[in-house]
């Protein structure tokens, strides 16, 4: 005999939801009443579905990472350092200044503005970010054509650094354009030629 009820919303869509109200508020910004009115379900449907709110919040990052944060990873299959960086820098511009995303990144947004209540939602981002520096850290370390003289752990956190640069920078307001130009005078100094 089956248990429950079917569900009466799409977790798919209900997860989407949250992950912009999480975007656009911040974790500590946004409450279980925010959460429940974006996603179209009551708290109970939401603890059932997807756990408390850190719990949800971790479904969030992962969603984050396969969908609008996904060009991170298939940057990394780039054939060169120069087309790696590149699509990593141009696609956090177009990430966290995009028209139709919330300005700045979730995790860059997480990592800097959560209180000691709110820790495990940070180490959950942080824990994100290090395991995209640790893949494109091996990912330069694999690379035949990496610049003489560049560390590939060292080049890996630049590289992260001017991502997050970009991403404060947007959630200040700066522009795609003011982002994009940005972008240019950094791979410039990085990786010439």
């Amino acid at each position: 005999m089956p248990g429950g009820r079917p569900r009466a919303f799409d977790p798919d869509v209900a997860l989407d939801r949250a992950l912009e109200v999480f975007w656009r508020q911040g974790y500590e910004g946004t409450s279980l009443s925010d959460l429940t009115a974006a996603m179209g379900i009551n708290r109970p449907s939401l603890y059932a579905a997807f756990g408390n709110k850190e719990e949800l919040f971790a479904k969030v990052v992962d969603r984050y990472v396969s969908g609008p944060g996904a060009f991170a990873d298939e940057a990394l299959a780039a054939p060169t350092v120069r087309e790696v960086v590149e699509r990593l820098v141009r696609g956090a511009v177009e990430l966290t200044a995009g028209a139709d995303t919330p300005h700045g990144c979730l995790n860059v947004n997480t990592v800097h503005a959560c209180g000691p209540d709110a820790a495990p939602a940070r180490r959950t981002s942080l824990a994100c970010r290090m395991a995209g520096e640790t893949a494109l850290r091996r990912r330069f370390e694999q690379a035949p054509d990496l610049p003489a003289g560049h560390d590939p752990a060292t080049l890996a956190r630049l590289v992260h650094t001017i991502t997050d640069g970009i991403a404060v920078q947007a959630a200040g307001g700066r522009t795609r354009e003011d982002l994009h130009q940005i972008a240019d005078l950094a791979l410039r100094a990085l990786l010439p030629g």
